[in-house]
């Protein structure tokens, strides 16, 4: 038999009232992931996510390498130990755990990032993460000794597609597969004399390229490719400058003209 109280109130009404709110919440409530709001560019990548292990100059040497079953390896001698070549496909995989061929981990007990970073942030976010943090091992290489291949001239072109297209787009304008995700949109490279007055502005690209500049990309979700091409090229600055210099050839060969 139900009890009432005054003014109509049950006895199990009143007794559901007492139960503490949050205890039923409890119950249902899921915790969500958070979005990580950290910022894209490689280098802080790597001090957030891989320096602890690897060291901050990725020589294998971080504070907690020693209590780890397999020394990590020293990052800065991949392209040497690769003929030359920097893997970049290869350590794409193993830093998204798909391809964990390189066996210098040994057992693994370097986490698959591609899993967390996507738990962490949209799986576009996630791409430019891993695609930066690439970059960054890459500008860490000790520049072997200079070689004819490493000499050999490499088109502007070549370059575009192999660095920048991922966020310029194949054709400069801005449209690539991770545009849409950056704080900040691409430019349209394309344009680049027009807004300058029709001359194309080669020292200021150059100031960017090489990483003198970042301050026009607003959260420097753009590599500094002057470090890169100096590890990754083997000739140091001046290969490098023959690259930033043949890039910037390429971007002056696309630039839109005006109508006549």
């Amino acid at each position: 038999m139900t009890r009432r109280f005054a003014g109509g109130m049950t006895f199990a009404a009143c007794a559901l009232a007492m139960v503490p709110l949050g205890l039923a919440a409890q119950d249902t409530r899921r915790e969500l992931p958070r979005v990580s709001m950290a910022p894209l560019t490689g280098k802080d990548s790597f001090d957030r996510y891989c320096a602890n292990c690897h060291g901050t100059s990725g020589r294998g040497d971080g504070p907690v390498a020693a209590s780890l079953k397999a020394t990590p390896p020293d990052l800065t001698t991949l392209t040497s130990r690769h003929g030359g070549d920097f893997p970049r496909a290869q350590v794409r995989d193993f830093v998204e755990g798909t391809g964990r061929s390189l066996a210098a981990h040994g057992p693994t007990q370097m986490p698959f990032w591609g899993s967390i970073f996507r738990w962490l942030e949209s799986p576009a976010r996630t791409d430019v993460r891993i695609t930066n943090l690439v970059a960054y091992v890459e500008s860490l290489q000790t520049a072997p000794a200079a070689t004819e291949k490493s000499q050999a001239p490499i088109s502007g072109r070549e370059l575009f597609q192999t660095f920048c297209a991922n966020c310029h787009g194949a054709s400069g304008s801005g449209d690539g597969p991770m545009a849409a995700q950056l704080r900040v949109l691409p430019p349209d490279l394309r344009r680049l004399q027009q807004k300058n007055g029709g001359r194309f502005p080669g020292p200021q690209v150059e100031r960017i390229i090489d990483g003198q500049r970042v301050d026009a990309h607003g959260t420097r979700e753009m590599p500094v490719w002057g470090d890169v091409f100096v590890r990754e090229a083997g000739g140091g600055r001046v290969v490098a400058k023959t690259r930033i210099d043949a890039l910037i050839e390429y971007l002056r060969s696309i630039q839109e003209r005006p109508a006549e």
